[in-house]
């Protein structure tokens, strides 16, 4: 009995710390962990300006109805993507968003469909 505990310490002994070694080696570096901590901003600081952008087209009158207008956004720039009934709400849309606070710059890649 004592001499099959003594083995099994023995043999502990060894994969242990073979086992934490390999561990050790999956963890990511300073440079990465700083890299997705700046990801996760980016992405939290995206959210929310796009969260800003559709609040103001929500409020505005004339396209409290447009819900077929998504906003995505990234280091600042909007997109606009979707559909509209006129050239002017196109043009209205992209001047709400562009006036939104964080907003760099607006890609309007809104489309003009008349409905039938």
């Amino acid at each position: 009995m004592m001499k099959s505990l003594i083995a099994a310490a023995l043999a502990t002994s060894f994969v242990l710390p073979a086992f934490a070694e390999d561990k050790k080696q999956n963890l990511p570096t300073t440079e990465e962990r700083a890299g997705n901590r700046q990801e996760v901003s980016r992405s939290a600081a995206g959210s929310a300006l796009t969260g800003k952008v559709k609040t103001a087209l929500a409020s505005d009158a004339g396209l409290r109805t447009m819900t077929d207008i998504n906003v995505d956004s990234a280091d600042g720039v909007v997109t606009l993507k979707g559909k509209v009934d006129s050239a002017d709400k196109k043009k209205k849309a992209g001047e709400i968003a562009k006036k939104v606070d964080g907003v760099k710059s607006v890609k309007n890649e809104l489309r003009v469909e008349k409905k039938s």
